[in-house]
């Protein structure tokens, strides 16, 4: 009735544990979700999540969609959505990520890039919470006109 191959895999269930007294050195290409406990060196490309313990010690370059460090982690990590350290967690490295959390005693050393999505025509409309749309084009244009230049540049307009 179900066929194996297409199920999907519930982000909230590991999938592949890396014990406490493992030491792994290679590459992980997976789908689920990774938990990280033990030592890990090498390459991490993973379509869910990953999470490093209190006690892991990650040596990677790791993409994943999202990565929560609890543990050591030294390398490159690319997250498509959130990077979330913990109170005991410290990273090392180049961090790219859509959303960054940090709890309060977590350490994070390196450079970190924060993407987001793009928005429509993002140079002609910026949102502001207090006033809503703005007219970035015309916001710019008004910096170099006094206000009596923008009053007669209306009147030729009519």
């Amino acid at each position: 009735m179900f066929k194996k191959d297409n199920m999907e895999v519930s982000s909230d269930k590991v999938n592949t544990i890396i014990g406490k007294d493992t030491v792994f050195n290679g590459t992980i290409n997976g789908k689920g979700l990774i938990r990280i406990d033990g030592e890990a060196e090498g390459t991490i490309i993973n379509q869910g999540d990953i999470v490093v313990g209190e006690g892991g010690r990650v040596s990677v370059e790791v993409k994943a969609r999202n990565i929560t460090i609890a543990g050591n982690f030294k390398g490159t990590l690319e997250a498509e959505g959130k990077l979330e350290l913990k109170r005991t967690g410290v990273a090392v490295g180049t961090f790219k990520a859509n959303a960054l959390v940090i709890e309060e005693g977590a350490v994070l050393s390196g450079t970190m890039e924060m993407e987001h999505e793009e928005e429509p025509e993002e140079s002609q409309v910026k949102k502001d919470k207090a006033y809503g749309t703005v007219d970035t084009e015309a916001e710019e244009k008004s910096k170099y006109q006094s206000p009596l230049s923008e009053s007669t540049s209306h009147e030729r307009a009519l």
